[in-house]
């Protein structure tokens, strides 16, 4: 590790450090542009990011050079903006790799340089932000530091409220730290509604994108054999069958009796669970669910929203009437 020297301030100029953006005392003597309040924190922002970008961090964090014409200029802040951007998601990485290996330590300054350069490229109001606050918080609960992870959640979720722009990974990403957050604080009734929005959504993305070329190849009337369905789901037996059921039908027993406050989520889930039983050659199942998503969508939900679920519903009855023999 690189000798870091006690660093002597300007007068008139407050340097930060690096982890906790306490004033700083000391610097590296390998990039001389990163600060540290103190040896603790250097030794954690070294271990975790800092020796893999040390060089990188100089031409992002000094002058830049005087250009000869306005074309040179913006060409060097377009590259500037691309080694940001190469930053964001390698930082990003490593921070994901040490959660996953329960190094939530370790995660930490990671996850702060990527959440920076984020602010850096994106503006402090950018949906881009969310997440790096989500490994924060995810990072902070693994650490036991629950006010903490509740404060980054805070951040994550008025900047999704914000944004007209939040994909459907980053919201079961936020519904995913916010359950964890009910567990730690042992509230698990709320608990138990974000996680069951974090799991059901990431059903319904990854069955609906096998249901669509399924369906597709019906409508053209393409002959595949039932088994290549079955195949076709990722669920490759009977007891991963079982046990997407099982999670879809626990989700679905705390939605429904409050489906009145929250139907869109409750038609996503029984929508969810008769592309399953479809996808797994149980019509009979799949009208079922289909038929009880399209009841809820009339009372409740847009033309739009309800032609969705009658093609659906279409589609798995002319399967009853038609059914292909494997």
């Amino acid at each position: 590790m690189n000798v870091i020297y006690p660093l002597a301030v300007p007068k008139g100029r407050r340097l930060c450090c690096e982890v906790c953006e306490a004033p700083a005392k000391r610097v590296c003597t390998a990039c001389t542009v990163t600060y540290y309040c103190g040896p603790v924190h250097q030794r954690a922002d070294w271990g975790s990011i800092h020796e893999k970008i040390c060089q990188l961090l100089i031409p992002l964090r000094t002058a830049m050079p005087f250009y000869n014409s306005e074309e040179e200029r913006q060409h060097g802040l377009q590259q500037l903006q691309q080694r940001q951007k190469h930053l964001i998601e390698f930082c990003y990485t490593v921070a994901q790799k040490y959660l996953f290996e329960g190094k939530h330590e370790d995660a930490v300054p990671a996850a702060l340089h990527s959440l920076r350069f984020r602010m850096n490229v994106h503006g402090l109001n950018s949906v881009e932000l969310v997440p790096a606050y989500l490994l924060l918080a995810e990072a902070s609960l693994g650490l036991g530091r629950i006010v903490q992870a509740e404060e980054y959640l805070s951040q994550a979720q008025w900047t999704v409220l914000k944004s007209t722009d939040c994909s459907n990974a980053t919201y079961s990403l936020l519904h995913r730290n916010l359950g964890l957050l009910y567990m730690a604080k042992e509230n698990f009734e709320e608990a138990r509604y974000h996680l069951a929005n974090d799991v059901s959504e990431i059903w319904h993305k990854y069955l609906n994108d096998h249901y669509q070329v399924l369906s597709q190849a019906r409508v053209q009337q393409i002959d595949l054999l039932g088994k290549q369905f079955v195949n076709d789901t990722g669920l490759a037996d009977e007891a991963q069958e079982a046990e997407a059921i099982r999670i879809l039908t626990s989700i679905l027993s705390i939605r429904e009796p409050t489906s009145d406050k929250a139907p869109r989520k409750t038609v996503l889930v029984l929508k969810t669970l008769a592309m399953l039983y479809y996808l797994m050659m149980d019509s009979l199942k799949a009208h079922e669910y289909a038929a009880r998503a399209l009841s809820l969508a009339q009372e409740h939900l847009s033309v739009e929203e309800q032609n969705v679920i009658q093609e659906l519903l279409t589609l798995i009855t002319t399967e009853e009437e038609q059914p292909i023999t494997s």
